[in-house]
């Protein structure tokens, strides 16, 4: 399917009413033996390293308790070298750079705002210059958020939005993509300053999860900041949240805070714990 076909019949999806019904079929009360089967197909279909999870599919009594497995303790070391950032997630990277006039690159000649996609222009001019990182996670990966740096979470800004998918052709085609749909924005503060972690929501990724809080998106709540009085600490590598489906986050680093590795290239895999930069 070429991408006008594609991008034609997603305008005419219902695309938040199936992201409802998708999610509330993976949560079903429905024998565990129906669900068991749809693991073991979606497995194979997008080739899922069952070995990483943290139990057999047996253990898990639906599918979203599957989709958002914990991996086996051990099988995601977090690099300890001193100034290193990590990946906070498994998948694929869409872009990195810096950025420029107040914009991120989407893909080629397509671009999203920073003050849209944080929902705040003030705190997005603090990013102008700074270091971002585009990483999408496709079906196959593993779907929990951590954080690239050790610091504390000073809060939190959710934004309701659309539900388009994230995948290639929507992210050639859909302008400010990042920007528009569902987002979750996580606030770290670190020894290399402010860091927004922004969890991205999109077609069949029902709901985002906070672990640091009583926090689920897409269930019809207002836009909402929070900032906390007494922020929490998390560790390098600790866990931020997860995805129900797969999506994609995006860093966002203050200027001349943090540079990336040569290696940190469009399409390039990461892993979770895994270097991608470092602290400047």
């Amino acid at each position: 399917m070429n991408d006008s076909t594609y991008m034609t019949l997603m305008r005419l999806l219902p695309r938040s009413a199936l992201s409802s019904v998708v999610g509330m079929l993976t949560r079903a009360r429905a024998p565990a033996s129906m669900h068991q089967v749809a693991m073991r197909w979606f497995a194979r279909r997008y080739q899922v390293a069952l070995e990483d999870a943290e139990g057999p599919v047996t253990d898990y009594p639906t599918f979203a308790q599957f989709f958002t497995r914990r991996l086996k303790p051990g099988s995601r070391p977090v690099d300890q070298t001193p100034n290193v950032v990590v990946s906070p997630v498994d998948g694929a990277v869409s872009e990195a750079g810096r950025v420029e006039q107040g914009a991120c690159l989407q893909a080629k000649g397509i671009s999203f705002p920073v003050g849209q996609l944080l929902g705040d222009e003030a705190q997005a001019a603090r990013f102008e210059g700074g270091a971002y990182a585009t990483l999408y996670l496709s079906p196959r990966d593993y779907h929990r958020i951590h954080s690239p740096l050790a610091g504390t979470i000073d809060g939190y800004t959710y934004l309701p939005g659309e539900f388009w998918p994230v995948n290639p052709a929507s992210v050639r085609n859909v302008d400010a993509l990042f920007a528009v749909n569902e987002r979750l924005v996580t606030w770290l503060s670190t020894d290399s300053g402010t860091v927004a972690v922004v969890a991205v929501g999109a077609t069949c990724v029902s709901r985002i999860h906070a672990s640091y809080d009583a926090i689920l998106t897409h269930t019809g709540q207002p836009a909402k900041t929070h900032r906390y009085q007494r922020p929490i600490p998390i560790e390098r590598g600790g866990e931020l949240g997860m995805f129900e489906m797969g999506s994609t986050v995006i860093l966002l680093f203050e200027k001349g805070r943090v540079k990336w590795d040569p290696s940190l290239q469009p399409t390039s895999a990461v892993r979770m714990g895994t270097r991608i930069g470092q602290r400047a």
